[in-house]
């Protein structure tokens, strides 16, 4: 399991990473051209954008495999043990579940009824840009799944009562 959550952090990773730089140089691109040239370029502020939605919402994806995700827990960060890890396996299906309905279904309906959209300068299907929701929602799907096994490995554990202690500093 932890093999399958390394390949999926680490290739999940690589495209944040080589869209961020993408966005870069390109956005580097465009300020030159508007700054220099005085003739701003269109595709590339178009491109800019849309990478930076898929980069946004990939890293959201990653975030939520991490469990890094914000929460409020004036209610969590009093409870132990196995209330502890049953309260923490409900937020995990609670976040699959909305991975199942929202990202893949929602996004796959979204993706599929814009795919004869064109954007204005890159003439690319709206459905590939929109495509970006149900990937994201499979990777937060697999990334829960793995979560939860992890949560039932902790409930069988002899260490049970100490899930929730705050971490030694």
């Amino acid at each position: 399991m932890q093999a399958l959550r390394q390949l999926l952090d680490r290739v999940v990773m690589f495209i944040c990473m080589v869209l961020f730089i993408e966005m870069t140089i390109v956005g580097t691109y465009q300020i030159s051209c508007r700054y220099f040239f005085n003739s701003p370029s269109t595709v590339s502020e178009e491109i800019v954008t849309y990478s930076f939605t898929w980069l946004s919402i990939l890293a959201a994806a990653y975030v939520f495999g991490k469990r890094g995700h914000l929460a409020m827990t004036f209610l969590s960060g009093k409870m132990r043990g196995a209330k502890r890890v049953f309260l923490d396996m409900f937020s995990e299906i609670l976040v699959i579940l909305t991975a199942v309905f929202l990202l893949i279904y929602g996004g796959y309906i979204m993706a599929v009824e814009n795919a004869d959209q064109l954007t204005n300068s890159l003439t690319i299907s709206m459905g590939a840009v929109y495509s970006v929701l149900p990937i994201s929602g499979v990777i937060i799907l697999l990334y829960g799944l793995m979560n939860l096994i992890d949560l039932l490995k902790i409930l069988n554990s002899p260490d049970l009562e100490k899930y929730g202690e705050p971490a030694e500093a």
